[in-house]
């Protein structure tokens, strides 16, 4: 059986910035301000590649990256599969960090936004025993049409489908129902606990567990610095607690989350050790800065 894993979703470049202190409205703040690769589809490919994974990712670029971004990722271990825009430039995304390590975003999707069916043809599928999709290709209708139509493919191709619903900001704008129909089907959820809240509306765990499960064959919800919980309709049936670190830079950890858990699904690993795997490449994350393995 394969072990590959197909990516799709947002190509990015970072922009992180680390105030030395509170904004100055009309005024300077001193701060460290750094360019890192990211985007959360990219983010998710460069871990499985670290971790080990095959993995393959399509995505769609400005025309003047795209050699860049090919041996970026042939280089970490990522098959890139990445269509050239020659109307919009590759995506930015602004990440703007507290004392604390969490962030706020200032988001420019460029390229991502011109994601279309014939970046996502058949061949992409050989060989594929996972698809995993970013939410953020969900959210607009270009890219929302591209990838619910290789989702659609996947499932004639009884490919398992994984969901990163990536925003819960964006889930709120577009609608709950809404994300839920257009993932429709899909066998496994990766949802943090904002956007399984987003999703279903209660903040209890447990509810929230068995309200995905009614669309979901199986539902992990990333519960941060406390761990995960992994279930299903009769609610959570594993919970792992993760380990203290010290927090340098959340951007990413839930993407590495998924990569970890994802190479060892994909492996036939029990259910318990995928989660294991999951916190540890999260743990491994937040402890660098940046959305990507160093």
């Amino acid at each position: 059986m394969s072990r590959r894993i197909l990516v799709v979703g947002d190509v990015m470049t970072d922009v992180i910035v680390l105030p030395d202190g509170p904004m100055v409205l009309g005024s300077d703040r001193r701060a460290r301000i750094r360019q890192r690769p990211g985007g959360s589809g990219a983010n998710q490919a460069v871990w499985l590649g670290a971790l080990g994974a095959q993995v393959t990712f399509a995505g769609r670029v400005g025309i003047a990256d795209r050699e860049r971004w090919d041996a970026y990722f042939t280089a970490r271990g990522v098959r890139p599969l990445l269509a050239a825009d020659a109307e919009q430039p590759s995506g930015v995304l602004v990440t703007i960090l507290d004392a604390a390590g969490e962030r706020s975003f200032l988001t420019d999707r460029g390229a991502n936004l011109n994601l279309s069916p014939s970046d996502l043809p058949d061949a992409l599928l050989d060989g594929v025993a996972v698809l995993a999709v970013s939410g953020y290709s969900l959210f607009e209708p270009g890219p929302r049409a591209a990838v619910t139509d290789l989702m659609a493919r996947a499932r004639a191709r009884d490919i398992a489908i994984a969901i990163d619903p990536a925003s819960a900001g964006f889930i709120e704008e577009v609608g709950a129902d809404a994300f839920l129909g257009w993932t429709a089907g899909a066998t496994l959820i990766l949802a943090n606990a904002d956007e399984a809240q987003a999703l279903t509306g209660p903040a209890d765990r447990q509810a929230q567990v068995r309200a995905l499960a009614a669309h979901f064959a199986t539902v992990v919800v990333k519960c941060g610095a406390t761990g995960a919980v992994l279930g299903d309709a009769g609610g959570i049936r594993l919970e792992r607690l993760a380990p203290k670190v010290e927090t340098v830079d959340s951007t990413g950890a839930g993407d590495a989350f998924a990569a970890g858990f994802l190479k060892a699904w994909c492996e036939g690993t029990d259910e318990a050790a995928c989660l294991e795997a999951g916190i540890a490449a999260g743990a491994r994350a937040v402890a660098t800065i940046g959305g990507q393995p160093l």
